[in-house]
């Protein structure tokens, strides 16, 4: 078999099938140096490496092809191999096949690391044993030895992960929302649509769907076959979860019960009430008591990268959002404040509208620095709705947002965009962002004891 890309997936990947007896051969255009200690592991554990470039004949050598998720589905050589018959999955795909215990199955275009966070917590809260895994930052492959008959796998699920699966089937599925994203990949948001719905390709009957009812781009990914439960802000939903009044509250097969008030909630955000509505219906549906998951709820402190106070530093607030890859977390992110706001916006352009961003810019922003690649088409597309600062790297925008900015503002990172053009990842981007922060911290403490 092969395994192209040797980021974390591929790497577990290939060391996975490796210790089960397969013969297993590695690609990656990288060079041995670019990719790092991995290398070590995978040619002890007796893995052929092809480095440097992709072998075309190789490909078509293979019984199976396991494609890392920055992997396009559609790259040559897996178009070729395809052609000729080969078996290409995604590496949720080998790893379904290993699992034991229920699977809980969480995509959307925002809000999945969050949700599959909280769902994770509030099942461990109710005493039920969780594995979390997927696309939150460990591999599923890697935690296969983990599952028990008796515990819980909740998954964060891409839709890179999602299109190349077969017979993949999560026990409860979770489709939180569909907005502009990856369309450079996907192409166009039908395509996109499609991978995301995926999710409920292999439900069966017993099986539990749970999607949106207040997004109108997946309603219509609803499924025939699966049990069907809804999440709502807005309205009262047949099965499942929402707000009423000040409440939340979860209704089957008629029988409401209250799980909590909205007050409870500690995360900022209205699409933070909608990550937990799913949230609750996905644990409510998988066994956790009324109140556990308003204990879970209310104890769980977030996740980092997403909304995240950093610090206040003369009474000016900062806030990291680094996960806001895409323009539709950033409106959030923006909603999620009163008002004068500096926001940093900028990265790896997606394909993406930055247009829409200009309403909410001109309410709430007070100033928008641009960083990255993608600085000069955001400024286009956003000019005249709020002042704009060419900033060009995360720590002049830093900098010039801390001189800028007044008691009672908000500086907030909500990129709108990929981080890869200056950072490893949105998470190594959202580091950068904290440490500059507090350097910031640290100054204005220098300064105040040096006034002492």
């Amino acid at each position: 078999m092969l395994v192209v890309g040797l980021a974390r997936t591929g790497a577990a990947t290939a060391l996975f099938c490796t210790a089960r007896g397969a013969r297993v051969t590695a690609t990656d255009s990288r060079t041995e140096s670019e990719i790092g200690d991995a290398i070590t592991k995978l040619r002890d554990a007796g893995v052929l490496l092809e480095l440097g470039s992709h072998q075309a004949k190789t490909f078509l050598e293979q019984d199976l092809v396991i494609p890392s998720p920055g992997v396009p589905a559609d790259e040559m050589h897996l178009q070729a191999a395809r052609a000729k018959g080969v078996t290409i999955w995604s590496e949720i795909e080998l790893a379904y096949r290993f699992l034991k215990g229920r699977l809980i199955g969480i995509t959307g275009s925002n809000g999945k690391t969050t949700t599959a966070s909280l769902v994770d917590h509030i099942l461990k809260t109710a005493g039920i044993q969780t594995v979390l895994a997927g696309n939150i930052g460990t591999p599923l492959i890697s935690c296969v030895g983990a599952t028990k008959d008796d515990s819980c796998t909740v998954v964060e699920l891409s839709s890179f992960q999602l299109e190349l699966i077969d017979s993949f089937r999560p026990n409860i599925g979770v489709f939180l929302n569909l907005t502009p994203d990856h369309l450079d990949r996907h192409h166009t948001m039908e395509a996109y649509g499609a991978a995301k719905a995926r999710l409920f390709e292999n439900q069966i009957g017993e099986d539990a769907a749970v999607l949106n009812a207040d997004d109108a781009a997946a309603t219509p990914y609803a499924p025939s076959l699966p049990r069907v439960y809804w999440f709502s802000r807005k309205q009262r939903v047949a099965q499942g979860a929402y707000v009423r009044g000040q409440e939340i509250v979860f209704r089957q097969d008629g029988v409401e019960e209250v799980l909590l008030k909205l007050e409870d909630i500690p995360l900022l955000g209205s699409h933070n009430v909608e990550n937990v509505l799913a949230a609750a219906a996905a644990t409510r549906l998988a066994g956790a008591p009324a109140k556990a998951i308003a204990k879970g709820i209310q104890s769980f402190a977030g996740v980092e990268h997403r909304l995240e106070f950093v610090a206040e530093i003369t009474g000016v607030r900062y806030y990291n959002d680094s996960k806001a890859t895409n323009v539709d977390a950033a409106l959030k992110a923006l909603d999620a404040f009163p008002g004068r706001i500096l926001i940093i916006l900028g990265g790896k352009d997606k394909g993406s509208d930055y247009t829409v961003l200009q309403k909410p810019l001109r309410e709430k922003a007070i100033l928008a620095l641009l960083i990255g690649a993608a600085a000069e088409k955001i400024e286009k597309q956003i000019s005249g709705s709020v002042a704009l600062d060419r900033a060009e790297t995360l720590e002049r925008a830093v900098e010039a947002a801390s001189h800028a900015a007044q008691r009672g503002d908000v500086v907030l990172l909500a990129p709108a965009c990929a981080s890869f053009d200056q950072f490893q990842n949105y998470e190594h981007r959202g580091r950068v962002f904290k440490d500059l922060v507090r350097q910031l911290e640290n100054h204005a403490a220098g300064a105040t004891s040096g006034k002492g």
